[in-house]
C-alpha cells in the first residue's frame, strides 16, 4: 500500500471537503433577497445571536398546531399515515373519503372550511389563562401554505377554507399583544409524501398507484383542474430507501441521510421562497423550525440564508435591537450561540446554561377524536409541574392545544385551560420574570437519569410528587414550589444554615394567609405542614432573604 505524503494528504482532504461542499445546493435569492445587516449566512456570523430578554422573561406560550390534517380529527400525520396500507387512518380514509388512488389527501385539503373558527375568542382565552406568546403553524409536512402564499398556489386562500389563517391570528395577536410566533415544518415534505407514490400490495385495487404522482394534466374536469398536485405533493423523484418497505424508514432519514432522497435545486428555491414570503408580510416575533437545526440542513444553505435574513429584518424593524427568538432542533453547543434550542416532547434532565424551550401537547399535535373520548389529554397538574421544572431549568414552554377542523377547542381543552388559568392567577409571580438559582431543584426525580431521544421525547418518564421541589428567583425572592400538596413537614435541604445563603426574612405561601411555621436548622429548612393548601396542583413557597 502506498502511504501518501503529508502534503498529497491534505490535499487530498481539501479536496474531498470541497468536492463535498460542492454537492450542497446553493439557493438562489433573486426573488426575495436577503436583507443587508448585522447577520450573514455563515454559523460564525449567526453567533453573534443573544436571546432577547422578554423572551426569557415570558416562559409559556400556546400554540395552534392547526391545518387540514385536523379535518379527519384521526391525529397526528394523517397525510402521511393514511397511505399506509392497512393502517387505522387508512382504513378510517377509505371508509370516509374513499380510496387513495383516487381520493387523496387533497380531497382532505378541499373538506376543510374552518368554518367556525374566532381567532380573537381563542387568543384571548390563551392570553387569560397565562401565555405570554402565541404560535400558530404556517405550514406543515402536507405543504399547503395557511396564508395567501406568493410562491405556493396550494394555500388556505385559494383552497380548502378559501381564507388567510396567518392574517387571522396575526391579527388576534396583535390586539391582545401577544409576541406572534409562527412555526414552518414544510421542508420535509418531500420525502414525508412519499407514501403517495405507492399502492396497494393486495386487495382488488393492488397495484394502483395512489394519488402522489398525479399531474396538472389529470385535474381536467375535476374540482381540483388548474392546480397541479406535485406543487402539493412533490413526488416526481425516487423513493428514499426503504419506503416502501417500512412506513417508519423516515424516522432515520430527519438528517437527509441513511438513504434518504435530497431534495433539487427547485424544491430547495421554492421552500426559501415561501419562508422568506411569510417572514416578510408578517414579520413574525419567533420563528420555529420543525428541523434537525436549520430546514434542508446539511444538504442546502436555505435555513443560514433564510436565519440571517430574519435576524437583520428584525433588528431593521426594532431599531437596531435584536429582539426575535428562533428556534431548532438537536442543536451542536456552537448552534446554541445561533439559535435557541427547541426540545420536542421532553426535557434535559439538568439545567442549561442558555434559554431553551419545551414543545409539546396536551394530545396529539394534530387533533384526534380518540384522544378525546378516552380522556388521554394532559391535565392542568401534569402541564402546571413540567412548566415549573423547565423554568427551574432556565426554559420556556410552548403547549398546542390541539383545534378541531372547524375551527374550535372542545370542551375538555377549555376546562383544562381554565384549570391552568386558576393556578396561574395564584400563582404567576413564581413563573414570569424569574431567572434559575443556584439549586435548581431537590427531590426523587432530581436523582433520576432521563436522558433525550434524538430531538427530545422523554416526557412523562419521570413523574413528580409532593416530595419533589423546584426552585427560581427574583432579585432575593426564592420560590420554592412543591410538586403537589404536601402530606407532612417540607424539608428544604437547600437551604440548610450550611449552605451558606442569605439569612431568610421570612417565608409566605401564594394564595394563603395561613401563619406558617418554620425552622431553620443547620442541614434544612423545616416548613411545618400547614392546615389547608390553595390548591391541588403545585405549592409555592415565597422566601424572602435578607439582601
Amino acid at each position: 500500500m502506498k502511504i501518501l505524503s503529508t502534503t498529497a494528504f491534505l490535499l487530498l482532504f481539501n479536496y474531498t471537503l470541497l468536492s463535498q461542499e460542492s454537492k450542497i445546493i446553493d439557493v438562489n435569492t433573486d426573488k426575495e433577497p436577503i436583507a443587508s445587516g448585522k447577520f450573514e449566512p455563515t454559523w460564525q456570523s449567526l453567533s453573534q445571536y443573544k436571546v432577547p430578554d422578554w423572551f426569557r422573561n415570558a416562559k409559556f406560550g400556546i400554540w395552534a398546531h392547526w391545518g387540514p390534517q385536523c379535518q379527519p380529527e384521526q391525529g397526528d400525520w394523517y397525510g402521511r399515515f393514511m397511505y399506509n396500507e392497512g393502517s387505522e387512518q387508512y382504513k378510517w380514509h377509505i371508509e370516509h373519503y374513499g380510496h387513495p388512488s383516487q381520493v387523496g389527501f387533497k380531497e382532505v385539503i378541499n373538506d376543510w372550511k374552518a368554518e367556525n373558527w374566532n381567532p380573537e375568542k381563542l387568543v384571548k382565552l390563551y392570553k387569560r389563562v397565562g401565555a405570554q406568546y402565541f404560535f400558530a403553524m404556517a405550514n406543515h409536512h402536507d405543504n399547503l401554505d395557511l396564508w395567501n402564499s406568493k410562491y405556493q398556489e396550494w394555500n388556505s386562500k385559494r383552497v380548502g377554507p378559501k381564507k388567510d389563517i396567518i392574517e387571522g391570528w396575526a391579527k388576534a395577536s396583535k390586539k391582545y399583544h401577544l409576541p406572534f410566533g409562527l412555526s414552518v415544518h414544510a421542508a420535509h415534505a418531500w420525502t414525508w409524501f412519499e407514501t403517495s407514490q405507492l399502492s396497494d400490495k393486495e386487495g382488488p385495487l393492488a397495484g394502483v398507484p395512489y394519488d402522489g404522482k398525479l399531474t396538472k394534466a389529470d385535474g381536467k374536469g375535476k374540482w381540483w383542474e388548474g392546480l397541479d398536485p406535485q406543487e402539493l405533493y412533490a413526488q416526481n423523484h425516487p423513493l428514499s430507501r426503504g419506503t416502501s418497505e417500512n412506513i417508519t424508514s423516515l424516522w432515520g432519514q430527519w438528517n437527509w441521510d441513511n438513504g434518504a432522497s435530497i431534495p433539487d435545486q427547485k424544491y430547495c428555491d421554492n421552500f426559501y421562497n415561501r419562508t422568506m414570503d411569510l417572514i416578510n408580510i408578517y414579520n413574525p416575533d419567533l420563528l420555529y423550525f420543525d428541523d434537525t437545526t436549520l430546514p434542508l440542513y446539511p444538504v442546502s444553505n436555505v435555513g443560514l440564508k433564510i436565519a440571517a435574513h430574519y435576524y437583520n429584518t428584525n433588528m431593521s424593524k426594532h431599531k437596531g435591537k435584536l429582539e426575535a427568538v428562533m428556534f431548532g432542533k438537536v442543536l451542536t453547543e456552537e448552534q446554541k450561540e445561533c439559535l435557541v434550542w427547541d426540545v420536542e416532547r421532553g426535557a434535559p434532565d439538568k439545567p442549561q446554561e442558555k434559554a431553551w424551550q419545551t414543545c409539546t401537547c396536551i394530545g396529539d399535535w394534530h387533533y384526534s377524536r380518540s384522544v378525546y373520548e378516552q380522556n388521554r389529554y394532559k391535565s392542568a397538574a401534569t402541564v402546571i409541574r413540567t412548566l415549573i421544572d423547565i423554568v427551574s431549568k432556565n426554559g420556556n414552554l410552548l403547549l398546542n392545544i390541539p383545534v378541531r377542523g372547524d375551527g374550535t377547542i372542545d370542551d375538555k381543552e377549555v376546562a383544562i385551560l381554565e384549570n391552568i388559568g386558576s393556578w396561574m392567577d395564584v400563582n404567576k409571580e413564581s413563573i414570569f420574570d424569574t431567572r434559575p438559582w443556584t439549586v435548581y431543584g431537590e427531590g426523587p426525580s432530581v436523582d433520576s437519569i432521563n436522558p433525550l431521544n434524538s430531538a427530545g421525547f422523554n416526557e412523562g418518564k419521570v413523574g413528580f410528587t409532593e416530595k419533589d421541589i423546584r426552585f427560581n428567583q427574583k432579585k432575593n425572592v426564592i420560590y420554592a414550589t412543591v410538586m403537589g400538596v404536601p402530606t407532612e413537614d417540607v424539608n428544604i435541604k437547600a437551604f440548610g444554615k450550611n449552605k451558606n445563603h442569605a439569612r431568610i426574612k421570612k417565608i409566605e405561601i401564594l394564595g394563603s394567609k395561613e401563619k406558617i411555621a418554620w425552622t431553620q436548622e443547620y442541614e434544612l429548612l423545616k416548613i411545618s405542614k400547614l392546615k389547608h393548601y390553595p390548591n391541588e396542583i403545585a405549592t409555592v413557597f415565597k422566601i424572602t432573604l435578607d439582601k
